[in-house]
């Protein structure tokens, strides 16, 4: 905002400041480095000014000294007093001609923000903003929102007039910015109605379930334990996708320790009972024997349960029992989708942790029966922008309730000075019989990354902890090894589990009551609350202790979180704020859209509206309007379609 004027002698704090004054003592100075710097003399009825330009020495030419010139810049202290930096520098009469409300514009390569806002300049010169005016948003969805139209969104963005709140512009919170921040998410949430609809009106499954009293007396008989209200819930939204004739697809998302494993068990019983196969994918071999072992002790003497992974003994014959069809679950990992193994008879696909696996993995599966319904489960809680956004394709149900009994981890962050109390405090846990994790970021120490490692602060803790039955496990060893160190940590032979983060999912040791992070400033807020999960499964009281070396200001963010909720579902939103969607997901598979405009952390409320209106807008048949925006969506989804297929 250029339009209010400051004296020299006003700029008592740093800051943006518009001036006007005379110029004098021009000097272009060669600094090393190719660095041109022009200095000068700013003067008016108050005082004088010192002025430097960096890299502009064309104006060390263009300056006329005694002449009055219109200076917009920041003001900084430099030896005691204050000088201008880099500011624009305009002729009096040019001043009165220009904007005083400018937007600044981020330098593009070579590309500085002065010459882009030339090009902006001449672009909207050359517009016709009638023609933007001619919306595909219905007027009656912009009118309902408050939101200008297209032309009028562009126009306050770029050419702002007098008046206009620029902290809500630099917030991107203008009306004009919700305009473009709507049409985006509205875009895209019809596109997702789009694909729902596609596949509502697909072809209908080939095989059904018998979900009756008599089933539900089965189910009951099986669970030792009863039920939260929030797994009776989600159980009954999974009966229902499975007796409709199109295929589930349904996403299944909970804490740690929230109970997702004995839903999926219980969906698989209903298939099973059926005649179907089921498959669990899970996405290590380490959680994938896991998964075996307590859903054998689940289900193990009622029904057929393999395994199958690269390095399962039994592996041929697994797969031809599959191959013919059996009735069976059978759990592994990426080997599940191999082209060797057939699963004629699939009925039911369950994805356990599913943001570790890539689209296509997922597909892949599906493809092994004949239209199977899918079940994708995760224990790392999604914000909800990023839920509606990347799944809203997907029905989706949440776990938001612990079982009984469960009692709250409690946790600190501690400077890594006071290694030695805390591996104290872990040895009076052990005296008491209980069992205890350390993790570590590192195996071996590294030259790159300032991290504790199993080799060498691993050592250390064997010599804190000595005495007491101490064993290491990491994704260098070789399977059979890994696996008897989990048995016998599982057992209680083993009483400290030395590890990296290979243990962050899916263990269940009720034991095991204490974890100790190692340089936890070394891992994402997300990972940390999934390793805390591996304690606090049993009915004794839990501690988590995270010790940090250096912190840098994310850093000290995350870990702050972290000791103050045990809440999966607040850090995940906290996470989100810190890092952004693509670092919260990982980009190799996120699948984010392309937003220019839209921020997942802070639109959530647009997300929402939009999400309504798409779905209205694909339920309104005889509206005119509505079937105007359903014609231009579909065409950008089969186009879309065309180009994954060409490319």
């Amino acid at each position: 905002d250029r339009s209010v004027l400051t004296s020299v002698e006003q700029i008592d704090c740093e800051g943006e400041y518009a001036l006007e004054g005379t110029i004098s003592s021009v000097k272009t100075i060669f600094a090393p480095r190719r660095l041109r710097i022009v200095r000068a003399q700013l003067q008016d009825s108050s005082g004088t000014m010192p002025v430097v330009w960096f890299n502009q020495p064309y104006l060390g030419g263009q300056l006329v000294e005694g002449t009055p010139y219109f200076l917009y810049g920041r003001a900084r202290r430099r030896s005691g007093r204050f000088e201008m930096v880099n500011p624009t520098c305009e002729t009096i009469d040019q001043r009165r001609t220009s904007p005083v409300i400018r937007p600044i514009y981020r330098s593009i390569g070579p590309v500085g923000s002065k010459l882009i806002a030339g090009f902006i300049a001449w672009i909207f010169e050359n517009l016709d903003l009638d023609l933007a005016k001619q919306e595909w948003i219905p007027a009656f969805l912009l009118q309902r929102h408050g939101l200008p139209s297209l032309g009028q969104a562009l126009s306050e963005i770029h050419r702002p007039t007098e008046g206009t709140d620029i902290e809500s512009l630099n917030r991107s919170d203008s009306s004009a910015h919700h305009r473009l921040i709507y049409a985006e998410l509205l875009r895209h949430q019809l596109e997702i109605s789009s694909i729902r609809a596609e596949r509502a009106g697909a072809a209908r499954k080939s095989h059904s379930y018998k979900i009756d009293r008599s089933m539900r007396r089965r189910l009951a008989a099986i669970v030792p334990f009863e039920l939260t209200a929030a797994q009776n819930r989600v159980l009954d939204e999974i009966f229902g996708d499975l007796q409709q004739p199109q295929v589930m697809m349904r996403l299944l998302q909970g804490d740690v320790g929230s109970g997702k494993t004995i839903v999926a068990a219980l969906a698989a019983v209903v298939a099973l009972e059926s005649g179907l196969q089921v498959a669990f994918m899970a996405p290590t071999e380490l959680l994938a024997h896991q998964h075996f072992r307590s859903l054998g002790q689940l289900l193990g003497s009622r029904y057929r349960v393999s395994l199958l992974t690269s390095s399962t003994s039994t592996a041929s014959q697994v797969r031809k029992d599959l191959a013919r069809g059996q009735p069976r679950l059978v759990v592994g990992t990426h080997a599940l989708i191999q082209e060797s193994v057939q699963i004629p008879r699939l009925g039911l696909a369950i994805v356990d942790e599913q943001h570790r696996f890539g689209v296509a993995q997922r597909r892949d599966l599906q493809k092994k029966g004949s239209g199977p319904d899918l079940l994708i489960m995760t224990a790392t809680p999604i914000p909800r922008s990023l839920t509606l956004t990347l799944y809203g394709d997907l029905s989706r149900s949440t776990l938001d309730e612990l079982p009984p009994g469960r009692v709250p981890i409690e946790t600190e962050v501690c400077s890594e000075e006071l290694r030695i109390e805390v591996y104290a405090r872990l040895r009076r846990r052990l005296d008491k019989g209980h069992q205890a994790y350390v993790v570590f970021p590192l195996i071996e120490r590294s030259s790159e990354i300032d991290a504790a490692s199993i080799q060498h602060e691993g050592a250390s803790a064997r010599e804190l902890l000595s005495g007491y039955s101490v064993a290491e496990i990491h994704g260098r060893l070789v399977p059979d090894t890994r696996e008897k160190i989990m048995c016998d940590f599982l057992s209680g032979a083993v009483q400290v589990l030395l590890a990296t983060t290979i243990v962050e999912v899916g263990l269940d040791v009720p034991n095991a009551t204490v974890m100790v992070l190692e340089s936890a400033e070394r891992f994402g807020l997300a990972q940390l609350h999934q390793l805390r999960g591996r304690v606090g499964r049993g009915m004794i009281d839990s501690l988590c202790i995270a010790l940090h070396g250096n912190l840098t200001e994310s850093a000290a963010q995350r870990l702050a979180v972290f000791e103050s909720t045990t809440d999966g579902f607040d850090i995940a939103e906290a996470d989100l704020r810190i890092r952004g969607p693509g670092d919260v997901l990982g980009t190799r598979q996120t699948g984010l859209p392309n937003f220019r405009i839209a921020d997942l952390a802070t639109d959530i409320q647009w997300i929402e509206k939009a999400r309504r209106d798409a779905q209205y807008i694909w339920n309104q048949v005889n509206n005119s309007e509505c079937a105007r925006v359903r014609t231009v969506i579909e065409s950008r989804v089969a186009k879309h379609r065309l180009d994954i297929r060409g490319g």
